[in-house]
């Protein structure tokens, strides 16, 4: 699948000049790191899975045959700390810049709960928040689910009116696939991969370069792209741009594919395909025999890409007798937090008023940080009833 863009160079994001960094981030008060949570330890998991599937009528014994995953690993994920760890990378870049931003981490389906992260958002006194969701691509799992679940964590304390207003207010960055901070560090992590597979012993120049992210159900990419680019197309267009960009570092072409991976529910519920690891055995009846796979629907190594990635699409690919190793994610990379930044700047010009340049990179346009009414429901003829912050319905 060549590259079709006419520039394919992703530069350094070049970071906003302002005149007081102190008035860069008004009108917010904090910085909300937002994320899906897991557990800590092995009598955390079913609990933690809970959570996750409430209202699905899954039983704990089937929850127990899903948490092997985790048992695999201690009964711990791996995204806890490395959403710590992208906390301090935030406050240390607003701290270089001269920003003086509290940050505050929740997640969805663990502690820190949302309730958790609203009640430490009080006590610092804050009345206006900027999310960041830690996903950078537009669907219901990635966008909207948050959006309703601090909606309902609100209501829960009296604080949503009808009219959409809430105690604190709450903001959202756009989601932010084609900023050029976040193409920039997966480029920067497949040139690393590209390096780590000669290492290995692998034909670099020979390679094809699979990326990877979480499938969806069929229904959900339709109703990720009411108003805007799909799921799928999101993906597709920053695939393009790091492709393009690894060959022109590398100095030959890259072929490469989108595959999926973590794909759950009935096999009659049509979902996002290729799978990785059936993809793999296509690309081994082809004669391929080197391969570096990039997690690029992922910011971090958290369960999905230690468990479906590193475990077991890479044993499929030892199986079939294809070199492989896994790209890195984008993490807390320099090119990656520092875009972080700038998207928040971006924001709070947005909530001033000011006249903003969203940067962007790849032939889509920015995504709306406020978002149409019913957008990415979870099922685009089934507008879900449950009100989203952040969007045009709940006057945020």
């Amino acid at each position: 699948m060549p590259p079709s863009l006419q520039s394919t160079t992703v530069a350094e994001p070049a970071e906003p000049i302002v005149a007081s960094p102190a008035a860069a981030v008004a009108p917010y008060d904090a910085l909300f790191l937002y994320s899906f949570g897991g557990p800590d330890k092995p009598e955390d998991v079913v609990p933690f899975l809970r959570n996750v599937t409430a209202g699905k009528g899954i039983p704990d014994a089937r929850l127990e045959e899903v948490g092997e995953h985790y048992y695999r690993f201690g009964g711990k994920s791996p995204i806890n700390e490395q959403n710590l760890a992208l906390k301090a990378a935030l406050e240390a870049e607003l701290a270089r810049r001269g920003v003086d931003l509290p940050v505050v981490w929740g997640n969805r389906n663990w502690a820190p709960y949302t309730n958790d992260a609203v009640d430490e958002l009080e006590q610092l006194g804050a009345r206006r928040v900027v999310a960041l969701v830690t996903s950078a691509y537009s669907s219901y799992s990635g966008c909207r689910q948050y959006r309703e679940d601090l909606a309902t964590v609100l209501d829960g304390r009296g604080q949503l009116g009808p009219d959409g207003s809430t105690g604190i207010q709450f903001d959202k960055i756009r989601p932010y696939f084609n900023h050029p901070g976040f193409v920039r560090a997966n480029v920067d992590a497949v040139v690393d991969g590209y390096a780590a597979l000669a290492e290995a012993g692998g034909d670099g120049a020979a390679a094809r370069l699979v990326f990877v992210t979480h499938s969806i159900p069929d229904t959900m990419e339709a109703a990720s792209a009411v108003g805007h680019a799909s799921y799928s197309e999101q993906h597709l267009s920053v695939a393009r741009l790091v492709a393009a960009a690894v060959g022109e570092r590398l100095g030959h072409d890259v072929e490469w594919d989108l595959t999926y991976c973590s794909r759950s529910g009935p096999p009659s519920q049509p979902w996002l395909e290729p799978d990785v690891n059936d993809h793999l055995a296509a690309l081994a009846a082809q004669g391929v025999r080197d391969v570096v796979i990039s997690p690029i629907g992922f910011v971090s190594d958290h369960m999905e890409v230690a468990y479906d990635l590193d475990t077991e699409a890479l044993a499929t690919a030892a199986e079939l007798g294809v070199t492989a190793v896994r790209a890195g994610t984008v993490g807390t990379r320099e090119p990656f937090v520092r875009g972080l930044v700038d998207l928040v700047l971006e924001r709070a010009g947005l909530a001033r008023g000011d006249d903003v340049a969203e940067a962007t990179v790849g032939d889509l346009p920015a995504l709306a940080s406020v978002t149409a009414p019913n957008c990415c429901l979870r099922r685009h003829e089934e507008p879900s009833g449950i009100p989203a912050l952040c969007s045009e319905d709940m006057h945020q």
